[in-house]
């Protein structure tokens, strides 16, 4: 999946309203409001370094801005330092001064923190704390020394791999295409260097789009918890970004936790199918439209526009994100879930959940499903805290 921002019309499209004046919609805002929110990835430095100005009203054309994060009640949040396989570390720190500069002209909103002791103090000065995750290995360009000036910068979590494999370290990507050879795959000897490394400095050691050969080798090399930072439940839908049942129990055993991402695709496996029978039946239309210049993304803006009832029907319902969180629950316990919504990194996200604005929906949802206070509490921040203060943090 590139990060790109298609269909982000079809979200706004199709967001329902949200609002009640019950006193159950009450209680679930405060609890919410009295919970420690931390979203673990959020991909909205891209539109960054494209030039958009967070501090901004970015709706319709991002997922994030600074007034919605304050909306959602999003207290900490990682922002991903990402490129494609083409990044390295020059353009890592390129990413982390860019956060660095909007954290200084926010200083109202915004306090960037490297340990649990920082996010406490956002919460307390009433802002929110903005941490650093580098997605991709490959930004380290093969250099433990290059892994500690970004732990230096900031950067509390690594992601081992992207999509692209490392010399150190295979993808899911790459080991479930085929084409790579089995004994390619997992971490090689200055792999598991890496990971040691992260122990000792107290970088976390994310999990995300790492092959299952990496996975094992991880979990046999690290002696700290590791973080899985936006995937979802292979039983669910059997796509390679998500994890098995073996490898949730592994997390849990561990004491590391799962954060799951919102990407429709991950999360429901009829997702790619209503999507295609869309466009399959629109295909005459979009073809004639890109025919005369327009862009990909102006024809799904157009395409949003102009069928919003067929278009409503694509997105999974928020229940399907509940319902991953549910089996994790159900095999391992409460204790090892989270959220890493991968918002702006994403191209769908299930309805009610157009933007970070929305995060309070998934509590309300997490209530009516049944779960008490104190665990909504453990799955919107506290899991993280707990795994973040084991690592270090």
């Amino acid at each position: 999946m590139r990060k790109k921002h298609l269909y982000l019309s079809i979200s706004a499209a199709l967001g329902l309203a949200f609002g009640s004046h019950t006193l159950a919609a009450q209680d679930y805002r405060q609890i919410h409001q009295e919970a420690i929110l931390i979203d673990t990835h959020n991909d909205v430095l891209i539109s960054v370094m494209e030039g958009l100005d967070i501090s901004q009203d970015l709706r319709g054309r991002t997922h994030s801005d600074l007034a919605r994060f304050k909306e959602g009640g999003v207290d900490a949040q990682f922002f991903s330092v990402w490129s494609d396989e083409t990044g390295n570390f020059a353009y890592a720190m390129q990413q982390i001064d860019s956060l660095e500069a909007i954290v200084q002209r926010n200083p109202d909103k915004l306090l960037l923190a490297t340990n649990v002791a920082g996010i406490e103090q956002a919460v307390r000065e009433g802002k929110m704390a903005a941490l650093i995750g580098v997605e991709g290995g490959h930004m380290i360009d093969n250099d433990l020394q290059k892994l500690e000036q970004l732990y230096n910068r900031g950067t509390r979590y690594l992601t081992l791999t992207w999509n692209n494999s490392t010399p150190w370290a295979s993808s899911a990507a790459d080991e479930t295409s085929g084409k790579m050879p089995k004994s390619k795959q997992g971490l090689s000897k200055f792999g598991k260097q890496v990971v040691k490394r992260m122990n000792e400095l107290g970088m976390l050691v994310d999990l995300s789009h790492v092959g299952e050969q990496t996975f094992w080798d991880v979990m046999a090399t690290t002696k700290k918890p590791v973080l899985v930072s936006h995937s979802c439940v292979h039983q669910i839908n059997p796509v390679s970004r998500n994890l098995t049942d073996k490898q949730i129990k592994a997390v849990a055993r561990n004491g590391g936790v799962i954060h799951l991402n919102f990407f429709s695709d991950f999360l429901d496996s009829e997702f790619r199918t209503r999507l295609k029978n869309f466009t399959d039946t629109h295909k005459p239309e979009s073809d004639s439209l890109k025919a005369a210049g327009w862009s990909n993304d102006a024809v799904m803006d157009h395409l949003a526009e102009t069928y919003p009832a067929e278009v409503k029907h694509i997105r999974p319902p928020l229940s399907v994100l509940i319902d991953h969180v549910d089996h994790i629950v159900k095999l391992v316990g409460v204790d090892y879930v989270g959220l890493g919504s991968d918002f702006d990194g994403i191209t769908s996200a299930p309805q009610e959940l157009d933007g970070v604005q929305d995060f309070p929906n998934v509590t309300k949802a997490l209530l009516a499903r049944g779960y008490s206070e104190a665990d909504v509490k453990k799955i919107l921040g506290e899991n993280f805290l707990r795994v973040f203060r084991a690592n270090g943090g």
